[in-house]
């Protein structure tokens, strides 16, 4: 898969563009949108990491990266893999989940239509309970697991890859100021998206967004 996080959200942006009133607009008749809607997602949930829940739509793919964070003797499982990589990069996976929390809220209604509402959100939880994780230290955002130089030298699944899983973060001595704001952009807008469905987990997103966007490492 060499297709980047950012591509497969413009995929997925586009096919939003064509609901409307809980439909499908037949922008090609031959062309099934609901399908292409339904593998768009499925595509994302390929790309989890960490311990994958027994209703894992792409039963082909396994746990991977149960050791991730250990270097560092923080907890880093989970989230999600940047396109054919093996390596977790902060900053694509914090636009992501911001991308598809304002399309959960924007396309509620035709979500739920299409029976996607339930997926999209786990979605969206796959990646803030990774962002949670990787902000659970005071002062410090986590932001890279995985070594990119050889890990493209590796062209394994990542249920068999053993490649370092090398950490890297920001903090008061290592700026980061982009990718703090991203982070806690996705909490923000995802705590939005579980406002009415969990309402604890959505005040905890909030606070933490809070905390993350007022931290500026220099």
């Amino acid at each position: 898969m060499g297709t980047s996080m950012r591509s497969w959200m413009a995929i997925l942006i586009m096919v939003w563009l064509t609901l409307v009133q809980g439909i499908f607009v037949a922008v090609d008749a031959t062309f099934n949108y609901k399908d292409a809607l339904t593998k768009s997602i499925i595509f994302l949930e390929a790309q989890r990491s960490g311990k994958l829940p027994p209703n894992h739509r792409p039963q082909w793919r396994g746990d991977s990266g149960l050791d991730d964070g250990k270097l560092a003797n923080v907890d880093l499982v989970g989230g999600y893999y940047d396109a054919g990589d093996n390596v977790k990069y902060g900053l694509p996976m914090a636009f992501t989940v911001t991308t598809l929390a304002w399309g959960a809220l924007a396309y509620h209604k035709e979500l739920h239509a299409t029976g996607e509402l339930p997926h999209v959100r786990s979605a969206i939880k796959w990646g803030t309970d990774y962002f949670l994780k990787a902000s659970s230290r005071k002062n410090r955002l986590y932001v890279q697991v995985g070594d990119p130089v050889l890990d493209h030298q590796c062209w394994v699944r990542p249920e068999n890859m053993r490649t370092p899983r090398t950490v890297l973060r920001i903090d008061e001595n290592n700026p980061g100021t982009e990718i703090a704001a991203e982070t806690a952009a996705a909490m923000a807008a995802a705590s939005i998206v579980f406002r009415h469905t969990n309402r604890t987990y959505s005040r905890r997103l909030l606070n933490k967004a809070k905390l993350v966007g007022f931290f500026h490492p220099h």
